[in-house]
């Protein structure tokens, strides 16, 4: 046999004989009991929390060093309700035989299968997975601070070393204060770590939504334990699935101390449906067991929520998100084609300036601009333009059963506002918005979809309306300037069906929501034989509970013709007739203002 190959052959099987004695010392020094105490203690000494195992312990020495462990408990901190955090019907742990044989423990893969984590927050917004983590140095070796280094080096080693995670059916319970908690569940969550990155595969079910998110990215262990502590430089290769529609997220992070991270992340997709991001929102909200056939109602005071928007999850940074989504489904709505952006984050600030999309035969494009976003008063502007498409393109596409034809509709806005959420946002709301809708034929039930507004608005236009099914639209216009959270409509609002002209005047309070709007209807038949019921009343009450009034003017003015009426035997309700025919009203075109007094761009 060749010398240097009998000589390496002698060198492997030595090298074998010594990892099976250090195994077997290993084995025989510290008993699955004694190395259930060392871990227990270490995780003690990192997170606070007892460590408990109920089920049996057993030792394995190969392929490599594990521990198995069955009915596995993390207790919660004081203020949860839960008194575990962290329940497991089985634990695996992988572990370095060196660092063993010295008396502590480093963790190179953790396997959970019947994993049940109840997060909580309290009334602070402070999570019970809030742990301290570890700090690195800019050499890669832990530290603590000088009274901590005693007695946490070891603990430091415990979980720095951890390079796999596999998990495997496991359920998540998370409880937002007092409120009834969500369950998600996790049938398969696996991070590995090879040649310096991170692999990820992730499953998560909420309800009837489906999230799979699978790639690579730099080490996502390194990142957390270097960030702010010394430079850190990753790159993203991620697919994103929500109910089997993908999106590819491609881009990378760089991160120095003391600086704000910095990004360039590209997310690109031939369909992506933000219907189920949506409902796991509406879920998760108040209004989570409504009924799917039940039309939705704003819940709380305002129609406008007055809960607090996701600002805090905007990362204070500075970078560029470019999305290129060839279809974007939109939650009730047509979906959105070739929706294409660059969101620019300087700091605390985001704009994007160059937003555009189609629906279908038309075309949008807006502008939005967030400033101050991890202040008290976040200010949001949005303005923009809509033309070249129709009512009946738009609900054929959402909602196949609803009869809507034509309408071609032009629409433009531009508002600011500042708050932390929608209804403080427009309460404080400057700008103004204009829609207008052509000829068309709009059916019933797309006037219900419009809500309680739309409909007591329509009923007291034309008491009629429940005994028919389509209401044939000439033209509509609605011009809302807004100051202040103030609405105030002067003949601004109008429309012209085939047997009326109808005007709109008053007042909508943003801030309490308040309504006082006067309809004002004309015959345009000039064949009235009675009292037009829609003259008498005003829609008084909120956006979020509209009721129809007495429209003293209205019945004023009315009460007047019908006294002549009665004296002259109806002479005076003929010769008013006549008047409103030779004095015909042009309501669209006299609400209609000037599109490029909204935006600009307008043409």
């Amino acid at each position: 046999m060749n010398k240097v190959l009998k000589i390496s052959l002698i060198a492997f099987i030595a090298f074998l004989a010594i990892a099976g004695l250090g195994a077997w010392y290993a084995a025989s020094f510290i008993n699955p009991t004694q190395l259930t105490k060392l871990l227990s203690s270490s995780v003690k000494d990192a997170t606070g929390r007892e460590l408990k195992i109920a089920g049996p312990v057993s030792l394995n020495l190969f392929p490599s060093i594990s521990v198995k462990a069955e009915q596995v408990s993390l207790s919660n901190t004081s203020w949860a309700s839960n008194p575990n955090m962290l329940t497991l019907k089985q634990i695996e742990l992988d572990i370095r035989l060196f660092p063993l044989l010295k008396g502590s423990v480093e963790i190179s893969r953790i396997g959970v299968t019947g994993l049940e984590a109840n997060l909580q927050t309290n009334k602070s917004g402070e999570g019970n997975w809030n742990f301290t983590p570890p700090v690195l140095t800019t050499s890669g070796t832990s530290t603590q601070t000088p009274s901590d280094t005693a007695s946490n080096d070891s603990v430091d080693n415990t979980f720095v070393s951890i390079k796999t995670l596999d998990i495997a059916d496991a359920i998540i319970r998370y409880q937002d204060g007092s409120q009834a908690a969500k369950v998600i569940r996790l049938p398969r969550l696996t991070l590995g770590s090879r040649d310096g990155r991170s692999t990820i595969l992730l499953d998560v079910q909420y309800e009837k939504y489906s999230l799979n998110l699978k790639g690579s990215t730099g080490s996502l262990r390194n990142a957390y334990f270097a960030w702010d502590q010394s430079p850190v430089s990753m790159d993203l290769d991620l697919d994103l699935t929500l109910n089997g529609k993908t999106l590819a997220i491609k881009g990378d992070i760089d991160k120095r101390p003391q600086v704000l991270p910095t990004f360039n992340i590209q997310l690109n997709s031939k369909s992506f449906d933000l219907t189920p991001l949506a409902g796991s929102a509406a879920i998760a909200g108040k209004a989570g067991n409504a009924s799917p056939a039940t039309p939705h109602k704003p819940q709380g005071n305002y129609f406008f929520s007055d809960e607090k928007l996701p600002f805090d999850l905007l990362p204070l940074a500075d970078g560029a998100i470019n999305i290129n989504i060839a279809e974007l489904g939109i939650p009730g709505q047509a979906p959105f084609t070739n929706f294409k952006t660059t969101m620019q984050f300087k700091k605390n600030n985001i704009d994007a300036n160059d937003l555009s999309f189609n629906i279908g035969k038309g075309s949008a494009q807006a502008q939005i601009f967030v400033a101050g976003f991890d202040g008290p008063a976040p200010k949001v502007a949005i303005k923009g333009l809509a033309k070249n498409f129709s009512l009946e393109q738009i609900v054929a596409s959402a909602d196949s059963s609803a009869k809507v034809s034509g309408g071609a509709t032009h629409i433009a806005w531009n508002l600011q506002g500042s708050g932390v959420s929608p209804h403080q946002l427009v309460s404080r709301a400057n700008g103004a918005i204009q829609i207008s809708v052509g000829q068309g034929k709009l059916d019933s039930k797309f006037i219900n979809k419009g809500g309680d507004f739309v409909v007591s608005v329509f009923d007291a236009i034309n008491p009629m309306r429940k005994k028919t099914n389509q209401t044939i639209l000439e033209c509509a216009v609605a011009y809302l300037p807004i100051n202040n959270g103030m609405i105030n409509i002067r003949d601004s609002v109008g429309a012209e069906t085939d047997r009326l002209d109808i005007t709109l005047s008053g007042s909508v309070n943003l801030a309490n929501e308040a309504l006082n709007i006067s309809i004002n209807p004309r015959e345009k038949s000039g064949l009235t034989t009675g009292l037009d019921l829609g003259g008498l009343v005003k829609i008084e009450g909120t956006l979020q509970n509209p009721k129809a009034g007495v429209n003293k003017e209205g019945v004023v003015n009315s009460a007047v013709s019908i006294g002549l009426g009665f004296l002259t035997g109806g002479i005076s309700i003929a010769a008013e007739n006549a008047k409103s025919l030779a004095t015909k009203s042009q309501p669209c075109k006299t609400a209609l203002h000037s599109w490029s007094d909204i935006y600009s761009a307008s043409k």
